[in-house]
Order: C-alpha cells, then sequence, then structure tokens
C-alpha cells in the first residue's frame, strides 16, 4: 500500500510541479501566454506554491501550524486563480459570441463573491481562539472550491455539447486536464470523509497527487503536440440560437 514520505510519494508531489514550470516556459517562449494569460500565471504560481509546501513538509524544524499557515493563503490565492481560469476558458470558447461570453464571465465572477462572502461568514462563527482553525477552516474551503470549479467546468462542456460549439484546441486541453483533477478530488474527498483509517486516508492523498499529475500530463500533451490540418475537420457549425441571444443580448446591453 502507498506511503506518505516514500520514493513515490516525493516523486507524486515534485515531479508534476517541476514539469509545469517547464510548461511556463514553453507558453512564454511561443508567446501563447499572451493568449491565455490566468493560466499561465497559474501554473507558476501553483508550482512555487507546492514546491514551497514540499520543502515545508520534509523539514523537521517546521511545525504542523506552521505549515498549514503557509497553505491556507495559497490554497485561496489558487482557489481565485482557478475561477478566473475557468472565465478565461468560457471566453475563448464564445470567442464569436462576445455578448454572452462578457455575460457568463460576469455570472462566473459573482459565484465567486458569493462563495468568498459565504466562506467568510463560516470563519467568522469560529470561535477565535479554537485550536487548529486553519486546519478547520482549509478542507471545506477548498472542498467548497472544487465542487464549484467542477460544477462549472462540466457544464461548460454540456453547454458546448448542445450547441455543437468547437473549442479552441488549447483551451480544450486545459479544460479536460482540469475537469480530471476537480472531479477526481471530489471524488477521494468524498470517500475520505467517510474513511477514519490514517492508512486508508495516505493511500488516497497519493490518488489525489496521481490525479494531479495525470492532469499536468494532459496539458503537457496539448501545449507540446503541434495541431495538424486534421483537427478541425469534424468542425461542425454551432447552432444558430446563439447567434440570435448574442444579437439580443448586445441589443439590451447598448
Amino acid at each position: 500500500m502507498p506511503q506518505a514520505h516514500s520514493l513515490l510519494w516525493h516523486y507524486l508531489w515534485v515531479a508534476p510541479h517541476v514539469l509545469q514550470l517547464g510548461l511556463a516556459l514553453v507558453l512564454w517562449r511561443r508567446g501563447l501566454h499572451r493568449q491565455f494569460p490566468v493560466f499561465f500565471a497559474y501554473l507558476i504560481f501553483e508550482a512555487v506554491e507546492e514546491l514551497l509546501l514540499y520543502a515545508l513538509d520534509v523539514s523537521p524544524a517546521v511545525s504542523s501550524e506552521t505549515w498549514w499557515s503557509v497553505f491556507l493563503p495559497g490554497a485561496v490565492i489558487e482557489g481565485l486563480l482557478r475561477f478566473a481560469i475557468v472565465a478565461e476558458l468560457w471566453r475563448h470558447l464564445m470567442r464569436p459570441w462576445t455578448a454572452l461570453a462578457r455575460a457568463g464571465a460576469a455570472v462566473i465572477r459573482a459565484v465567486v463573491v458569493t462563495l468568498i462572502l459565504g466562506a467568510a461568514v463560516v470563519v467568522a462563527l469560529h470561535e477565535p481562539n479554537r485550536n487548529h482553525l486553519v486546519i478547520k477552516i482549509a478542507h471545506p474551503l477548498q472542498q467548497s472550491f472544487f465542487l464549484v470549479q467542477a460544477g462549472l467546468t462540466v457544464s461548460i462542456f454540456l453547454f458546448a455539447s448542445y450547441f455543437k460549439i468547437s473549442w479552441p484546441r488549447m483551451a480544450f486541453g486545459i479544460a479536460f486536464g482540469f475537469a480530471i483533477d476537480w472531479c477526481g478530488h471530489l471524488a477521494v474527498w468524498t470517500i475520505l470523509n467517510t474513511t477514519i483509517a490514517t492508512s486508508a486516508r495516505a493511500s488516497l492523498d497519493m490518488v489525489n497527487l496521481a490525479t494531479y499529475h495525470l492532469t499536468v500530463m494532459v496539458w503537457a500533451y496539448y501545449i507540446l503536440v503541434p495541431e495538424t490540418a486534421g483537427d478541425d475537420d469534424l468542425d461542425l457549425p454551432a447552432d444558430p440560437t446563439l447567434d440570435i441571444w448574442n444579437r439580443e443580448l448586445e441589443r439590451l446591453l447598448q
């Protein structure tokens, strides 16, 4: 059974984030960071954050409370970047329909504000002197982020499928990778909430690490493997209803 601090555990924590930095460099050199600036920022921030957390975790001089105190603000920033990425992907998907793209991005921002306000209420209801308050906040907050982000991503996929919208190749790869990661984390956390055995929790944590490794590998494929001429052969015309909605929304906004 996989164990924490095994060779595999070290590899799964470190390797994906080193690869992320490499992918960020590729995006920069190809000028793709201008098309996906939020995703580019996420690759760098998340990699640096996780490598820092790894260094703190393996250091015997760092206490558990210190580790979680570093983890929580990083998780909040990371969660906000992920919401911004969802909005960025939506804008790429809906590029021909600018009014709908702006409206969808506004809805995502409203969801973020609502979630942050809800989290602030939860924090305010806790006693300020309660022990391990950071740990008690971190897990529910992350679960809420993953739940909403997974729901938004799956909804975008269903929307694109229903209206026959062709994804830009790289945007699809980013969205597909995140869908694997977020849905995988939700499944693992659902099991964790009903499992108390330490050995089982360590194994499920390894599953989370492996799932994120798979996510980064998906991004690596869509970033590093060039698009071929045949990739657009199966593109179908989008539902004309979108044009009608876009025109009406533009008229309302004027």
